[in-house]
């Protein structure tokens, strides 16, 4: 794809967005590092169309590449360390093979897997929520009516043209959970090649003795599959979790690979 032809921006609005950059990475986006890979942010509208066009391609899209993926088999790694400065304190490794039933349900088969010895955080089932549905975030026609989008500008991602949009639920619900952050669309396919950010809420309990619920910030990259299909390859994390007795620095990676198309059943 040829490289978008960027508009002069005046200084004052690239100082505001380097200022957003510095509060998010202090707040929000923690020791990981969103910004890999990503050119000056492009603050113009969509050109050949509107912003709405945009969401409504890629929420089609993005159902499309859901359902395909059904019909694939491939490799999920799990890698999570505990760290205390540069030392590595204890680890999650665990390898999977996922496949799917005819009805769309995901079938895992663990090939590999280690005695778990994290310190000082507690693996949940939201934790591995976090692995299956928001790491390899899709956000689908039936999910976008959950979501606010904002539309951020347009920007080079490697050798990518996207549109930038910032994500957060509409109403927060206790029982359901979410995604915030961002997300980065491609230009010619409308399908998510780059997710970053975190799912929520984060629950913090008001008695003691009770693990509060925090995940951490995690960019997620994909790689396009048969020609056709963004899929998610790999997903990484550094970032540090605080607790009442204590931080904990958590350090992760998610690999999905081998992806191989089944016939049809």
């Amino acid at each position: 794809m040829q490289r978008r032809s960027q508009q002069s921006i005046p200084s004052i609005y690239i100082l505001s967005f380097l200022l957003c950059v510095l509060l998010l990475s202090t707040r929000l986006w923690g020791q990981t590092d969103c910004e890999a890979g990503n050119g000056l942010l492009d603050f113009a509208q969509p050109k050949s169309m509107s912003v709405q066009d945009v969401i409504q391609k890629f929420g089609a899209a993005e159902s499309l590449t859901r359902q395909s993926r059904r019909h694939y088999t491939y490799k999920q790694e799990v890698l999570m360390q505990t760290l205390s400065g540069k030392q590595v304190t204890g680890e999650f490794h665990e390898l999977t093979n996922v496949s799917y039933d005819e009805k769309g349900r995901r079938q895992e088969v663990v090939t590999f897997a280690v005695q778990n010895s994290l310190r000082g955080i507690q693996l949940t089932a939201e934790d591995m929520e976090d692995i299956r549905t928001f790491m390899p975030l899709m956000l689908t026609s039936e999910d976008l009516p959950q979501y606010s989008l904002t539309y951020a500008g347009q920007q080079h991602v490697d050798d990518l043209d996207t549109y930038v949009f910032h994500v957060e639920p509409k109403k927060e619900h206790k029982d359901r959970r979410y995604f915030q952050g961002r997300v980065w669309v491609d230009a010619q396919d409308f399908q998510l090649v780059k997710v970053c950010g975190k799912s929520g809420p984060e629950k913090i309990p008001k008695k003691r003795g009770q693990w509060p619920d925090l995940h951490p910030t995690f960019v997620t990259y994909r790689q396009q599959v048969d020609g056709h299909y963004w899929f998610p390859a790999y997903t990484r994390s550094d970032d540090t979790l605080r607790f009442r007795a204590g931080s904990v620095r958590l350090r992760q990676t998610v690999k999905f690979t081998d992806y191989k198309r089944v016939s049809a059943r």
